[in-house]
């Protein structure tokens, strides 16, 4: 019974060395190892002892990892807000605010945003994770689209520049907000960007994506190239107007990703404002990043 079972598994090895011959370092010599997913298979024995065959299965060797490691494709989904820092004052002094008559001046109650309606998608195109000490340590970067939509509770409106809604006497010759006398039941602004993050990244089980806990944290800069405010009412139906709206051309972030085991975790923030004159906005995200690296 003894020779039978030998002989299978003998002919085991043999189909297996077919299809499969992963090697693996050995304190003796004449073994023979043949690895079938996670089962190893390892055949001892010399001239003057009968031949061993020792099975293990879930062993913990590892093959040898790239220093470079690719992922397409992630998908972030979370929610955009800012932190209001602006001197409201200053910025009606300078036409960047201009108020409705009979209302009361715009402040900061204004420019709170629907929370849950203000949203920020990612999607990165790929991300990159380079060796750096044994895989625990890793430099991490990549390429994707930020989309950012900040909704607001507020009627408000934004305009590249022209006559003063509420006085036809006066020009503006750069971009204003204003409060409009129209009710809309969908006020947002949009601002989209094309980024690039760069991370140190440490990971506790570097041989495991959907294990263990990963840790990055860095910077990113964002090229704005769209920026939109789209409006809805029962007025005037959908509305959508494309422009600039003194939002900066760049924007930079400190930016900090979590993962424990599958769940990834992802924040970003920037100590600029949003605007380039007037508003102070730093602008900030918090959400899910969809991805098992």
């Amino acid at each position: 019974m003894k020779k039978v079972i030998l002989s299978l598994i003998s002919m085991c090895i043999m189909s297996a060395s077919m299809a499969q011959n992963d090697s693996l370092p050995s304190q003796q010599p004449n073994s023979d190892t043949i690895r079938i997913g996670g089962m190893i298979i390892i055949k001892k024995g010399g001239n003057n002892e009968k031949n061993r065959v020792s099975v293990t299965v879930g062993s913990h060797y590892h093959e040898k990892q790239s220093n470079i490691s690719t992922s397409s494709f992630i998908f972030d989904l979370g929610f955009a807000n800012w932190a209001d820092k602006t001197d409201y004052a200053a910025a009606t002094a300078d036409n960047y605010l201009v108020n409705r008559p009979g209302t009361g001046d715009l402040s900061s109650t204004d420019f709170r945003l629907r929370t849950i309606k203000s949203v920020n998608v990612n999607l990165w195109f790929f991300m990159q994770r380079l060796n750096l000490i044994k895989h625990y340590v890793n430099l991490k970067y990549g390429l994707g689209l930020e989309l950012n939509n900040y909704r607001f509770k507020s009627d408000l409106s934004l305009k590249e520049s022209g006559v003063n809604p509420y006085n036809p006497m006066e020009t503006i010759n750069h971009s204003f907000i204003f409060r409009d006398s129209t009710d809309f039941r969908k006020d947002k602004l949009a601002a989209d960007y094309i980024t690039i993050p760069v991370m140190l990244n440490f990971r506790t089980n570097p041989y495991y994506n959907d294990k263990g806990i990963s840790l990055s944290a860095g910077v990113s800069i964002g090229y704005l190239y769209s920026g939109r405010n789209k409006q809805i009412s029962a007025a005037f139906g959908k509305h959508k107007y494309h422009g600039n709206f003194d939002l900066e051309q760049w924007k930079f972030s400190y930016v900090a990703e979590l993962g424990l085991g599958p769940v990834h975790l992802y924040g970003t923030y920037s100590p600029n404002s949003i605007f380039e004159h007037g508003m102070k906005l730093m602008p900030y995200t918090v959400g899910i990043r969809f991805s098992n690296w």
